[in-house]
């Protein structure tokens, strides 16, 4: 008999969401932006605002550390992945390799920065007419120590693409389930990165996003006894796991090795869930690093000043691409995708 209790831990969510080995990280991004102008920022005043270090969510948005157009100017990665999920408005990457991309809602990029790459992640305003929502996850899953130093990698996984899975309860409720890694009843989410810790199916991670229509139920079958398993709740009213109440804005940390009912309230709800083995191994951080040791930590620093990872080929560090320009991504070996 198992005695463990279907949860966990149940704990707040704010900007950043608490994370469960393997995962590192998990920002939830919602901005409201406004018309955009003619740079594809915001056309509006910048005044009062600490540009650079925008993180105040003033007027219901922020600049993060743009100074013209918000987002995340050039910065370096080593020792890890970024997995961004586009739910509204734009995103645009470029690196130090030369690709690009823009991507949108129901998008997803993933990107392992591996021995190390710099990129930007810019939120281009596209929309001069109209407000331009923006809402993105943005995950960072580790990298084993064999893999620190693999070569970098950038895909996109477009929404066309991304499996999706419709369950209806017994009413005739459903639940939506968007599969973006591992597997759900047999429909396997798209090849991650060829070097992550999510390549090998052993090693059960599962990146969902879920939508559950008012008063649906979903059943979730139980996962190996040594992954983390945690449930974003962040859209809805109240949801009860195996009959505990739980109501909306909560990271709920779960027994992995039971089966979970989750039944919603009368609102729709929407979901992110992440799990994973853990990697047995130290961790050791120092912003967009990711090590195992405080050693690797000051070799990673000093590799970047002297190769700055490949150099920056764009003409500034808050790259943007055309404003007419739809989706895209281009690649190291000269392959475009355009959707």
């Amino acid at each position: 008999m198992n005695n463990t209790p279907s949860i966990l831990a149940i704990k707040p969510l704010g900007f950043m969401w608490p994370t469960t080995n393997p995962f590192l990280f998990c920002a939830h991004h919602l901005d409201i932006y406004p018309k955009g102008n003619a740079d594809l920022g915001p056309a509006v005043s910048l005044a009062g605002r600490d540009l650079g270090q925008d993180f105040t969510p003033k007027d219901g948005w922020r600049m993060y550390h743009g100074q013209k157009v918000p987002g995340f100017p050039v910065h370096p990665h080593r020792g890890f992945e970024t997995i961004t999920i586009v739910r509204q408005g734009f995103v645009d990457h470029s690196d130090s390799h030369g690709q690009a991309g823009r991507y949108s809602a129901g998008d997803v990029q993933w990107m392992t920065g591996g021995s190390g790459l710099q990129h930007c992640e810019m939120f281009p305003l596209l929309h001069a007419e109209s407000e331009n929502p923006t809402e993105l996850f943005q995950v960072w899953l580790n990298l084993p120590r064999s893999k620190k130093f693999t070569e970098p990698y950038f895909r996109m996984l477009w929404r066309e693409d991304i499996p999706k899975h419709e369950i209806s309860d017994i009413n005739g409720r459903v639940t939506e389930i968007d599969v973006i890694a591992g597997s759900y009843h047999q429909i396997n989410a798209l090849p991650p990165a060829p070097d992550s810790w999510a390549a090998d199916p052993g090693n059960e991670v599962a990146v969902y996003t879920i939508r559950m229509d008012a008063d649906a139920q979903w059943i979730i079958a139980a996962a190996g006894e040594m992954v983390n398993r945690t449930i974003y709740f962040h859209v809805g009213s109240a949801i009860t796991i195996n009959g505990t109440l739980i109501e909306s804005s909560k990271a709920i940390v779960v027994s992995p090795n039971q089966e979970l009912t989750i039944t919603n309230g009368n609102t729709e709800s929407q979901l992110l869930l992440l799990q994973g083995k853990p990697i047995e191994e130290p961790v050791v951080q120092y912003g967009p690093f990711v090590m195992n040791s405080q050693v690797e930590i000051q070799q990673a620093m000093s590799d970047y000043r002297q190769t700055e990872f490949g150099g920056w080929p764009w003409p500034n560090r808050e790259m943007v691409h055309p404003g007419n320009k739809g989706r895209f991504a281009k690649y190291r070996n000269g392959k475009e995708e355009i959707r």
